[in-house]
């Protein structure tokens, strides 16, 4: 078995725009064979985002997503479904074609075995997933749309949980809404927390980041904001440490900004927000493929709607009849 691998040897943006056709065709050819509707200028995108669930491989695992929203709704919390989620793009709904079939079939063998074997620390013990989960006390972030982590792995021990972050075609972490908006100048607070917008509203990131060291480092006295363009990131990175666990990174590996090509160690992402991370909390920041999971199910025997997921995200060489 061959997946589509990555070629290192074309330019970033070459590589960029081959990853995006490769989505793109695959996906508008996936809902092409299944008669869906889809927008006419965008045929990758369903024609409404109320029709999402078209978007998910096993209907088992839509139903699960619903089930799983009304009962976090009876519970006043929240399960936010992303904007885009009726697109063959998305992220989210990658995700819960990639992880969902495993939980409603209550096999997660095949997540762990890779996970272990990308030197990811596996909870102990048996483990619960939760999707899009959120914690509005932690970070300060009520009232107001808290953090939301797209998976938590967690042992019912409590112990090591993994948060994880999925991303398929994106350019980058989300940047800092106020800044976007134009509601800050992106002026470093590191000496002075109440030029934050966001510390003033009650928000705990700069004294979390305080907590953990992060500001001792030199790169946290520059003059511009590093939650600006990182915001994303930082978010998640310290809802990971303030549950005592570990962060990880799930993309693509035909993604350039997540895998630069011949010099990973010092292009990317990770590379770059690592140097604004204390040195004995990298360790629990990790990336992981989403090829080096399908790998995983490979090696532990056929299962059926894998051949699916390949299919729809472009993960297989095109065949010719």
């Amino acid at each position: 078995m061959t997946l589509v691998s990555r070629s290192d040897e074309l330019p970033a943006d070459s590589r960029r725009r081959r990853f995006g056709a490769q989505l793109r065709e695959a996906n508008a050819s996936w809902f092409a064979e299944r008669g869906l509707a889809v927008r006419p200028d965008l045929p990758y995108v369903l024609a409404d985002r109320e029709d999402w669930r078209q978007n998910i491989i096993l209907p088992e695992v839509a139903k699960y997503i619903e089930a799983e929203k009304d009962r976090r709704r009876k519970r006043s919390q929240g399960f936010p479904l992303h904007k885009n989620i009726h697109s063959g793009l998305s992220s989210q709904a990658m995700l819960f074609n990639l992880v969902g079939p495993l939980i409603v079939h209550h096999d997660l063998a095949p997540l762990e075995k890779a996970f272990q074997s990308a030197g990811i620390p596996w909870p102990k013990g048996r483990v619960i997933l939760a999707f899009e989960a959120e914690d509005r006390d932690m970070l300060g972030e009520s009232p107001g749309q808290p953090t939301s982590i797209d998976l938590v792995i967690r042992g019912r021990d409590g112990r090591r949980p993994l948060v994880i972050e999925a991303k398929l075609a994106e350019r980058e972490f989300g940047e800092c809404s106020t800044r976007v908006k134009g509601e800050c100048s992106g002026l470093n607070p590191t000496g002075d927390f109440d030029l934050c917008y966001l510390h003033r509203r009650g928000r705990c990131y700069w004294e979390l980041l305080d907590k953990f060291g992060f500001l001792a480092l030199d790169i946290w006295a520059g003059r511009f904001c590093p939650l600006a363009v990182h915001y994303q990131f930082f978010r998640e990175l310290l809802f990971a440490l303030e549950l005592e666990g570990e962060y990880v990174l799930l993309c693509d590996e035909r993604n350039p900004t997540f895998y630069p090509g011949t010099t990973p160690g010092k292009r990317g992402y990770i590379p770059l927000v690592n140097s604004f991370v204390p040195t004995d909390l990298r360790e629990r920041i990790h990336k992981i493929s989403i090829q080096e999971i399908v790998a995983s199910f490979h090696e532990m025997g056929d299962i059926e709607w894998v051949a699916e997921f390949e299919k729809k995200y472009a993960l297989r060489p095109a065949t010719t009849d």
